[in-house]
């Protein structure tokens, strides 16, 4: 049989073991956000860049509470409303602020409440998680043509790949694992999709998807590396091609992820002990303090997707064990920031989906749970240029309805990417070529959407 030959007289065989070379990259390459390091290139995935004006934050912290934490439970404590509403956490604490109160279970926060500013006003009406999940992360209304982009997508666009970034870790990261109740990146597609770690920072080793494998020493990710390189037959034969020095600094990149300086962000046992007991040793305490260092390497948008507050059944239970690791991470948190002069920069914003049902489902078969409730719900917003010690909106008596100042999730990202230096009204380019802006219009005049009392 006639060897068949490819150009510039490269046989089969040497091919393939190129080719295995290529899939052996496309890996790495994804841990950059599919086609960016290409882009870096000059090709037309960096045209028409979006602008933005100098804002006072860099950086976003985003704390999401999976499944909906009880309002009154938190960060908008009803003491008097009784046994009915308030089960055993029936007490509210003074914070450093006159007249802020929190709930009993977060003394750590009501210490330094100065620090952040609390929306006790936020409102949708939706029930489900997914349609919640999708209006409060995008900030758009269900329906219409398009599937719109959570902020984290929009802010990868707006200050990551597509303005300049050069950070070796991808612009928008999530810790530990997407929720999966909607697409991310909505229209904008696949190149503005998070980095999602995996693994769990409060283990020994943080086992961080495509960078540290389990069992996987750095000796042996070197041997790996060295075989490929001795596989790369075709790259060798065709030296000076611009296609295979793409893939070598993409190699390269992906590398000193894995091996490298930047690889050593993820590595949390550089971190003091007593830093890490500070933030708590769970998986949401440790994520917090996995979410400083990458803000402190620059990256843009950090997101914790904190689970387990879908608390249908054995609410108070749980909340036993998950107040004082919200309390203990966050406040830890700020506090971090705040010394190393980064909370000016840095907004910080934690809510979730929705609140849960003031009233407490007592019988059969909840026994003392709480259930969806979008028509009331709280954040906390501190940073990069919010007001601490400030409360906006307020809740009736018994936190089941908005008695004042209705706050929608779109007004939050409004401000939020405003004091990014983000313009809200900017175009943001969609497949159907339609008249869409950063964040959706609320009301008449933009400043109507930019939370003005809290900035």
């Amino acid at each position: 049989m006639t060897r068949r030959r490819f150009p510039n007289h490269i046989t089969r065989r040497q091919a393939l073991r190129g080719l295995a070379w290529g899939a052996a990259c496309l890996p790495l390459i994804d841990v950059f956000g599919g086609a960016s390091a290409f882009a870096k290139n000059g090709d037309s995935a960096t045209s028409d860049r979006p602008t933005a004006s100098e804002g006072r934050a860099r950086a976003v912290i985003e704390i999401w509470m999976w499944g909906g934490p009880s309002h009154i439970d938190t960060f908008d404590p009803k003491p008097d409303a009784g046994q009915e509403y308030c089960g055993p956490l029936n007490r509210a604490i003074a914070t450093n602020v006159a007249g802020m109160r929190l709930g009993s279970s977060l003394p750590l926060l009501a210490a330094q409440a100065d620090k952040y500013a609390l929306i006790r006003s936020m409102s949708h009406g939706h029930n489900g998680h997914e349609t919640a999940s999708y209006v409060t992360q995008t900030g758009r209304d269900p329906g219409g043509r398009l599937v719109y982009p959570s902020l984290g997508a929009v802010v990868s666009r707006m200050r990551g790949i597509d303005s300049g970034y050069t950070g070796t870790v991808p612009p928008y990261v999530v810790l530990t694992t997407l929720q999966g109740r909607f697409s991310e990146t909505g229209f904008l597609g696949p190149r503005y999709r998070p980095f999602v770690t995996g693994g769990d920072p409060n283990r020994t080793r943080f086992a961080v998807e495509g960078i540290v494998a389990e069992g996987i020493s750095d000796q042996r990710q070197r041997d790996r590396r060295s075989l490929l390189h001795d596989l790369d037959s075709l790259g060798k034969a065709i030296p000076g091609s611009p296609d295979f020095e793409r893939l070598d600094r993409c190699e390269s990149e992906a590398y000193d992820l894995i091996l490298g300086d930047a690889g050593r962000i993820f590595d949390l046992s550089e971190e003091p002990d007593a830093v890490r007991e500070s933030y708590g040793r769970n998986t949401l305490g440790q994520s917090c303090l996995m979410a400083r260092r990458l803000v402190e390497q620059g990256v843009p948008y950090v997101k914790i997707n904190a689970r387990g507050w879908d608390t249908h059944k054995q609410h108070f239970q749980i909340m036993r064990r998950k107040l004082p690791e919200l309390d203990r991470g966050i406040a830890t948190l700020l506090t971090d920031l705040a010394d190393r002069g980064l909370l000016e920069s840095t907004v910080v914003w934690c809510c979730g989906e929705f609140g849960r049902s003031p009233r407490v489902q007592w019988e059969a078969p909840w026994n003392g749970g709480r259930s969806h409730h979008g028509r009331c719900f709280s954040a906390l917003v501190a940073g990069g240029g919010f007001r601490g010690g400030q409360v906006l909106g307020a809740s009736d008596s018994k936190g089941v309805e908005v008695a004042e100042r209705a706050v929608h999730p779109r007004e939050l990202h409004g401000a939020i990417v405003a004091q990014l230096g983000i313009d809200p009204d900017a175009a943001l380019p969609n497949p159907r070529a339609l008249d869409v802006r950063v964040t959706a219009p609320f009301g008449s005049g933009s400043s109507s959407r930019r939370l003005p009392e809290l900035l």
